[in-house]
């Protein structure tokens, strides 16, 4: 895979990286062993981006990436990004709401430092916009981290327009990490116009629909009963039926190029440019390797063209949108 960098910072990484969640949260169930393995052998195929935060396993996943990265002497050869913000209950997991407070930000880093077992934070995102707090003062935070030591890029996730310009002007945004995908295009627009003048990746996740587009999902039987797609509004009754019809299209193409329909959805994430980078996430070998794979699928301009012509998604990408896009 070929190098990218993020934003105007110093970070290079791989133009795929891993997403980490599932391997502790919302995902239905997942064995530490074998999401060990696959970080061990995302790093052996190049992957060098790896994305947690201090919401997933409501701090089991910064732990595991302590294992399974710092503890065996790997350090050196990876770009941590965790991310702060949601506020949950330290015993329950119970959600408690969204904080951007300057004190809240640095408390925050300090325990995702000690979680991850590491000196400094590669690149630390604000995961959700809180609306009771100017940005300015979240993001003035987060440059006295950066300052610290203790950060070296900052980031914001699902962010609009606006605030994005509002936070670059205190410190640069090296990146902003949304959802985007082939059933997820919100940010085309001004969004991804405003992050290209001001020098911003594009961080994707979810580049597979939430594994909606690898084609492995028919029903609601195919997930987890603890599987938060279960109360997703796209995998619901009717819209779940109309958003078939995508996948299908995906997987017809697929095959006519002897690929998987997510190897698929992801070449298209790659060839919207270089400054987007998709963070796939899985918790075992055979899908990285797939993912990873998909670097070396070429689209033509056919393949674009019916691309483009996919049916609009059915339903909301989350059951509440209301801290998205802030």
């Amino acid at each position: 895979m070929k190098t990218v960098s993020l934003g105007h910072s110093a970070l290079t990484v791989t133009q795929i990286g891993l997403g980490c969640m599932g391997m502790s949260e919302f995902y239905g169930p997942s064995d530490e062993t074998e999401s060990i393995a696959t970080l061990h052998r995302a790093l052996e195929l190049g992957v060098t981006l790896l994305d947690t935060a201090d919401l997933y396993g409501n701090g089991h996943n910064e732990r595991l990436l302590k294992k399974g990265i710092v503890d065996a002497g790997k350090r050196d050869q990876v770009v941590i990004a965790t991310k702060f913000g949601f506020v949950r209950d330290p015993e329950t997991g119970a959600g408690r709401g969204v904080s951007g407070r300057p004190d809240y930000v640095k408390a925050a880093c300090d325990r995702s430092l000690q979680r991850l077992g590491i000196d400094t934070i590669d690149l630390y995102y604000q995961h959700r916009v809180d609306p009771e707090t100017p940005i300015e003062d979240t993001v003035g935070a987060m440059a006295e981290l950066v300052q610290a030591g203790k950060v070296r890029a900052i980031g914001l996730s699902e962010a609009g327009a606006e605030t994005i310009r509002r936070a670059h002007a205190v410190h640069p945004i090296t990146a902003l990490q949304t959802e985007y995908s082939l059933w997820s295009r919100d940010v085309e627009g001004e969004i991804l116009s405003t992050c290209r003048e001001l020098g911003i990746t594009l961080v994707a996740y979810s580049p597979l629909g939430r594994g909606f587009l690898t084609g492995k999902i028919d029903s609601l039987d195919d997930l987890a009963p603890d599987d938060w797609r279960r109360n997703n509004p796209r995998f619901q009754g009717n819209a779940l039926r109309q958003n078939m019809r995508m996948v299908e299209e995906i997987e017809a193409l697929a095959a006519e190029k002897d690929a998987t329909p997510a190897q698929i959805a992801l070449a298209w994430v790659l060839a919207q440019g270089d400054d987007i980078v998709p963070i796939p996430g899985t918790r075992r070998i055979k899908y990285l390797e797939e993912n990873v794979a998909s670097a070396g699928i070429v689209l033509i301009a056919d393949d674009f063209a019916r691309l483009r012509a996919l049916p609009i998604p059915e339903g909301s990408r989350y059951p509440d949108m209301r801290l998205i896009g802030a």
